[in-house]
C-alpha cells in the first residue's frame, strides 16, 4: 500500500474543490466540455495547487521518514514530481490527456519497479480524476477512459505497495477515489446549473424587454393612427371649403383624404396584430394630466402618496406624455409591491428643453419575512428603461440612505 504520514496531504479537499474554474457565459458548456483555451495562463488557483503538488512530492521523496521506507533514487521520484506538478498547472486545459498520460507513466513505472507509490503520486491521481470529472460531461466516452485509467492505477499501486494489501487497504483507496470523483460530478453539476440559471435570466430578460416595446409600439401605433385621423378629416373639411373653381387644389387635398385612409386602415390592422388581450385594461390615451387618478387608485392600495408638480408644464408630444406616464405608475406599482403600504412621493419637474421625473418611496416599518426587497433588476426597470430610451432619455434606479428606493427619470422635449 501506499506510505502513510502522519500528517494529512497537503492537498485537502477544500483546496481540490476551490480550483474550479468560473463558469462560462457560453451555452455549450452545459452540453459540451468546458475546458479552459490552451492560449490563457493559468490561473492563481492552478499555481497554487500545482505548487502544492510539488512541494508535497519532493517534500515526501527528500526528508528521512521513519513511517515509510525510503525508495531508491529519491532524487529521480522528486523530479518525478515536479514534472507532476507542471501538469497538474495545465490539468485543466487538457483534462482528459493530462490524467492519461499520468496514469499511464505510473503504471509502466509500477510495472518495471518494485517501489511502491508514493503519497503523492496518489493524491495527484484523485486531483486530476477530479478535474476530468469536473470539466468533462459524465456522457463522455473520456469519463469512462478516464475512470478505467484511474482504476488501473489503483489496481497497480496496490500490486506495487509494500506487504500484502488488506480490505482495509482496498476500502480506503475506493474510499477515496469515490469522493473525488464525487466531488468532480457535483462541481460540474453545480456549473451547469449555474449556467442554465444565467440563460433563463437572460431569456427572460429579452422577454420582458420584447414585451414592453411590443406594448410600446401598440401604444404609439394608436396615438399616429389617431393623427393620421384627425389629419385625414381636416383635410376632407378643407377640400369642401373650397370654391367650385379650385379643380387643382381640390385634387390635390382629394389625393392627400385617400393616402391618410389607407395609412389608417393600415395602421389599424398592424395594431390588431400587435394587440392581446390584455390591452383592454389600458388606457392609449393616459398621460401625465390623469396623474391624480392614478394617484388615487395607488392610495387605495395603501400607498400613501404625494405629487409635486413644478416649473411651468409645457405641452408635451402625445408619445412621450404616455410613457412619463407610465414610467410613474410602473415606479409606484414597484413601490407598492416590493415595500408595501408605506410613504412615496412623485416629483415631476419642468424645466427647459427637458422632463425630470421622480418617484421615491421610503422604506417599510416592518418587513414580513421573506418579502421582496428593493427592485435592483426587475422587468419593471427594464419596460421603464426602454420607454426613456425611446425619446433620448436616461433612467436611473439606486436604493436610497434611508432605506427606500428611487427612481429617476430624464427625458428630452
Amino acid at each position: 500500500m501506499l506510505r502513510r504520514h502522519s500528517r494529512p496531504p497537503a492537498v485537502a479537499p477544500d483546496s481540490i474543490l476551490a480550483d474550479t474554474p468560473t463558469a462560462p457565459s457560453d451555452s455549450s458548456t452545459a452540453t459540451g466540455e468546458g475546458r479552459i483555451p490552451a492560449f490563457l495562463p493559468p490561473s492563481s488557483v492552478d499555481w497554487l495547487v500545482a505548487v502544492v503538488v510539488a512541494l508535497f512530492a519532493v517534500a515526501e521523496e527528500l526528508s528521512e521518514r521513519g513511517m515509510a521506507p525510503q525508495r531508491e533514487h529519491a532524487a529521480w521520484w522528486a523530479v518525478a514530481g515536479l514534472v507532476a506538478a507542471a501538469g497538474v498547472l495545465y490539468r485543466r486545459r487538457a483534462p482528459f490527456a493530462v490524467l492519461v498520460g499520468y496514469s499511464a507513466a505510473n503504471v509502466a513505472v509500477f510495472a518495471v519497479s518494485a517501489a511502491p507509490a508514493g503519497a503523492w503520486q496518489f493524491y495527484t491521481q484523485l486531483v486530476l480524476l477530479f478535474t476530468l470529472l469536473s470539466e468533462v460531461p459524465i456522457r463522455s466516452p473520456k469519463v469512462a477512459v478516464g475512470a478505467v485509467a484511474t482504476g488501473a492505477y489503483v489496481v497497480a499501486m496496490l500490486i506495487n505497495s509494500t506487504g500484502s494489501p488488506g480490505p482495509g487497504d482496498f476500502a480506503v483507496a475506493l474510499v477515496m477515489t469515490a469522493i473525488a470523483a464525487g466531488a468532480g460530478l457535483a462541481v460540474r453539476r453545480h456549473r451547469v446549473l449555474a449556467v442554465q440559471a444565467a440563460e433563463r435570466g437572460e431569456l427572460l430578460a429579452r422577454e420582458a424587454v420584447a414585451e414592453e416595446r411590443a406594448r410600446l409600439a401598440r401604444e404609439l401605433h394608436d396615438i399616429v393612427a389617431h393623427s393620421v385621423s384627425v389629419m385625414t378629416m381636416q383635410t376632407g373639411a378643407v377640400r369642401l371649403m373650397l370654391a367650385p373653381g379650385q379643380d387643382r387644389e381640390r385634387e390635390t387635398l382629394t389625393t392627400v383624404e385617400e393616402t391618410g385612409r389607407a395609412a389608417l386602415i393600415e395602421l389599424r390592422r398592424m395594431v390588431g396584430l400587435l394587440r392581446t388581450a390584455d390591452d383592454d385594461r389600458l388606457s392609449p390615451r393616459a398621460g401625465l394630466g390623469r396623474l391624480d387618478d392614478l394617484l388615487d387608485q395607488v392610495r387605495a392600495a395603501g400607498l400613501d402618496v404625494t405629487l409635486d408638480v413644478r416649473g411651468e408644464p409645457a405641452p408635451l408630444a402625445a408619445g412621450l406624455d404616455l410613457s412619463a406616464y407610465r414610467i410613474v405608475q410602473e415606479a409606484l406599482t414597484n413601490a407598492l409591491k416590493h415595500a408595501g403600504p408605506t410613504r412615496a412621493a412623485v416629483t415631476i419637474d419642468h424645466r427647459p428643453g427637458e422632463l425630470r421625473l421622480s418617484v421615491a418611496n421610503e422604506a417599510p416599518a416592518h418587513r414580513p419575512l421573506g418579502a421582496p426587497g428593493a427592485p435592483g433588476g426587475g422587468h419593471g426597470l427594464i419596460g421603464m428603461r426602454e420607454r426613456a430610451a425611446l425619446f433620448d432619455g436616461t433612467l436611473t434606479a439606486a436604493p436610497l440612505p434611508s432605506g427606500g428606493f428611487e427612481v429617476r427619470a430624464v427625458l428630452p422635449l
